[in-house]
């Protein structure tokens, strides 16, 4: 039994920490090539220190000419994500860091599980398990502390990339922990930050003083109050950041990337890989099909799981639980999910409309709990299965 009175705690961090420069970098190489081509296949891991980024990873498109001058393209894809990020630092800088392009062409042998041919319709990009995740406590649908963690850097890149806040770096963590009184969400236990700045002079309390503006207008009215613990800049200065302070990797944040550990995440990490790849576009199911089944009212939570094998189109397994909040039964929620989607690989890339080069701005500030875009970005946040899941109950 999940307890209604407790504190739990999520974390975010902002697109220009080490992690996500390299998730950008695999997502912005993805949407290139679909936009080339929208069936291409990608799997591109970035990894990024001092001075250097490394690409590597598959890259598959049908035509072999394009291919190879897209691969001369990689070079300035990644410098034009430093630079929009803000990286100008001595040691890694947009304009002189090294980048290092060791993708290839797609392996033949993982092409012909994917690919339909035949009688055989397309198959999963691998095995594996992915979870789904909605909550009524937020609008969005999405647990309040790793929402809001979000909310305060996301906030705080816009002020520092418009020129308000000049003095800010672009390397930040965000950390809230949130007091919950009879299942809700009620207020901020203790919240911690860590700001990269451009000023060496600056004290953690000056710190404080140019961020907890943009903070309180992010969080809800009266989440803050005098009980709240401040944690800015707990170290002291930070001036050295981003991938010259510390290394960073592609899929090293799957939990500031999805709910903060407020719910299970699958194997799989999502940044740089295409919408074969049943990691990223079956988690993206899950979210919209749990998203539904909360936004329908058939229960205030529920988590939703898939499962995949390599080369097998149809998912092995459908699985619901709605934490005891559910207004009918879970069984009945499972059977209405496979009769209200195709939850093959090519039905949810057609579902949601996912071959589009909508990926790079996903790679910061969570891939759930945004709005949908116009030209079909995060259309796994869409509520529009609201009449059908009904329907089939």
């Amino acid at each position: 039994m999940s307890r209604n009175t407790h504190t739990f705690t999520s974390e975010s961090v902002s697109e220009g920490h080490p992690d996500k420069v390299c998730d950008r970098i695999s997502d912005a190489i993805l949407d290139a090539l679909l936009t080339e081509e929208p069936e291409a296949r990608v799997a591109a891991e970035t990894f990024a220190t001092t001075n250097r980024v490394v690409i590597g990873g598959e890259i598959g498109l049908s035509d072999q000419d394009k291919l190879t001058d897209y691969m001369g393209r990689i070079d300035g894809i990644a410098r034009e994500c430093i630079r929009d990020i803000g990286y100008e630092q001595d040691k890694f800088h947009y304009a002189t860091c090294e980048i290092t392009n060791l993708l290839h062409e797609q392996s033949a042998h993982i092409a012909q599980g994917v690919d339909a041919s035949g009688n055989k319709d397309e198959g999963a990009g691998d095995q594996g398990i992915m979870f789904g995740f909605a909550t009524n406590e937020t609008t969005a649908l999405m647990p309040a502390p790793i929402q809001y963690a979000h909310a305060i850097l996301r906030r705080l890149a816009e002020v520092r990339k418009n020129g308000t806040e000049p003095t800010l770096g672009p390397d930040a963590k965000s950390q809230l922990s949130v007091i919950y009184e009879d299942g809700r969400p009620v207020g901020v236990r203790s919240l911690v930050l860590s700001t990269q700045h451009l000023d060496e002079s600056l004290s953690s309390e000056d710190i404080r003083a140019i961020v907890e503006p943009y903070i309180t207008e992010v969080l809800p009215e009266g989440w803050l109050t005098d009980q709240t613990e401040w944690h800015v800049n707990p170290t002291g200065k930070f001036v050295i950041g981003g991938p010259d302070g510390d290394a960073g990797l592609t899929g090293r944040k799957i939990i500031v990337d999805t709910y903060g550990g407020a719910a299970p995440h699958g194997g799989g990490a999502f940044s740089g890989k295409d919408p074969t790849k049943v990691d990223r576009s079956a988690a993206y199911a899950a979210r919209y099909l749990a998203k539904n089944i909360v936004a329908a009212g058939l229960a205030d939570r529920a988590t939703l799981q898939l499962s995949y094998a390599i080369g097998v189109s149809r998912p092995l397994s459908i699985y619901v639980d709605t934490h005891g909040t559910g207004q009918v039964e879970s069984a009945s929620i499972e059977k209405a999910v496979g009769q209200v989607m195709d939850l093959t690989p090519r039905g949810i890339r057609e579902h949601l409309q996912l071959n589009k080069p909508i990926y790079q701005r996903t790679a910061a500030y969570g891939h759930f709990g945004r709005e949908p875009d116009a030209d079909g970005g995060f259309s796994w946040e869409k509520t529009d299965l609201i009449d059908a899941l009904k329907a089939a109950i």
